[in-house]
């Protein structure tokens, strides 16, 4: 006598286990069964969330990070729950009684830190993110349990340094408030983020618009044509006149691989993980640009770095475009102002629409509908304005314009 086909069960029971729970790392919601949900966020956070009927209304409840919480834990927090609102209870309303994994801030900031740094670009940031809590926010909230600071703790930590160090200040409240939100989404804390906000309670920063120092657009021909003739390592000046043409950040320029570079083309791809807007950036080359690449290649001397410094394998110093200013007796004028230059140049003295301008620039556009819409990085009327930008230097180099028209350095 044949048997029927067992038929499969609707809901999983103990789905997961410990070595699939590692494995997981695709954004989204898996079930382990009866409710209990692990939640992989798109950080890489992972947290537990219990779904259950209370009172007759269907409640995601959070049980903590699974860096707090094992499965185990949650497997039996989940089931004490789901007991109690089958009896009628809430079990939001009960878990404020129960104190007994709730962390302190620095417990918590620790958590949060170790948990996002996988998203972050680089090391150094990431000690920096928590470098500067345990300077500014752990001497005043370090010990208090997260779900017990408020607005006047938060205040209290940030005072001191809000008016004497305002970006550092301004920084720590949002990395505070990144770890409350944590907590809240960990289930470890309700009600509003008492950092957000905070800034109301403390009193006006001074303006933090702060333009970078610039040469005027007018003069940058001159400025030019006096690199060009200037004292000292020619791959410093080859380094900085391509900075100017491709409109570029000095970071950019200084760790430029010529894997990233496509003479043929006159493209030079600058990788996501280089670029200040994680996007990656293409610039077009104009054919001044495309020969101070020739000539760097003619020196270079296998290194893989465009511009590379005097060690092999290292870039030059991020110094050395401000000590070729100085050396020019050119003062109050930054390596990133010459961006505003050719910002100001576009704007003034052509009609290429504002969106070449900006993306020629690597801007992010900040019209939300139009950044969705928008999928093209408008590349060949960016080589037309950078051409146009080129010519405009090059063309006009050989102008009556002075040193004495430029910034000049007062003597020491």
């Amino acid at each position: 006598m044949s048997s029927k086909p067992s038929t499969p069960r609707r809901h999983p029971e103990k789905a997961l286990t410990a070595v699939r729970i590692n494995t997981l790392k695709k954004p989204g919601r898996y079930a382990d069964g009866n409710g209990l949900y692990l939640v992989v966020d798109p950080s890489g956070a992972k947290r537990w969330v219990l779904r259950t009927v209370v009172m007759g209304r269907r409640r995601d409840i959070g049980l903590g990070s699974l860096r707090l919480v094992s499965l185990a834990e949650a497997r039996e927090q989940a089931t004490a729950y789901r007991k109690l609102a089958r009896s009628g209870g809430d079990p939001l309303a009960d878990r404020k009684t129960d104190r007994r994994r709730v962390p302190t801030f620095e417990e918590a900031a620790r958590t949060t830190h170790a948990e996002h740094r996988g998203a972050w670009r680089d090391n150094k940031h990431a000690a920096q993110w928590i470098t500067t809590l345990s300077t500014y926010a752990f001497p005043v909230l370090g010990k208090i349990r997260v779900d017990e600071i408020n607005t006047s703790h938060v205040l209290s930590a940030l005072s001191p340094i809000w008016l004497t160090k305002p970006e550092t200040a301004r920084r720590t409240r949002q990395r505070i408030r990144t770890v409350l939100d944590w907590a809240k989404a960990a289930g470890l804390r309700s009600g509003e983020n008492p950092a957000e906000g905070i800034e109301r309670g403390l009193p006006r920063q001074p303006n933090r618009r702060q333009h970078l120092p610039a040469i005027g657009y007018v003069r940058m021909p001159e400025f030019v044509r006096r690199l060009r003739e200037a004292e000292g390592a020619e791959t410093a000046r080859l380094a900085f006149e391509f900075l100017i043409l491709t409109a570029t950040r000095t970071s950019e320029v200084l760790h430029a691989r010529w894997e990233e570079v496509d003479l043929e083309r006159a493209v030079w791809t600058i990788p996501a993980r280089r670029t200040k807007s994680g996007r990656e950036h293409r610039v077009p080359l104009s054919a001044r640009a495309v020969h101070i690449l020739q000539r760097a290649r003619e020196l270079n001397t296998g290194d893989e770095l465009v511009f590379p410094g005097t060690k092999a394998g290292s870039p030059m110093a991020k110094m050395t475009f401000l000590l070729m200013l100085r050396r020019l007796n050119v003062k109050n004028v930054t390596a990133h102002g010459f961006r505003s230059a050719f910002r100001d140049w576009a704007a003034e003295t052509t009609s290429f629409p504002r969106e070449v301008c900006e993306m020629a620039l690597a801007h992010s556009i900040s019209d939300k509908t139009e950044a969705a819409y928008r999928r093209g990085d408008l590349f060949e009327k960016r080589r037309e304005l950078m051409d146009a930008w080129t010519d405009f230097i090059h063309l006009n180099s050989a102008s009556s314009f002075g040193a004495s028209d430029l910034p000049q350095q007062e003597p020491r």
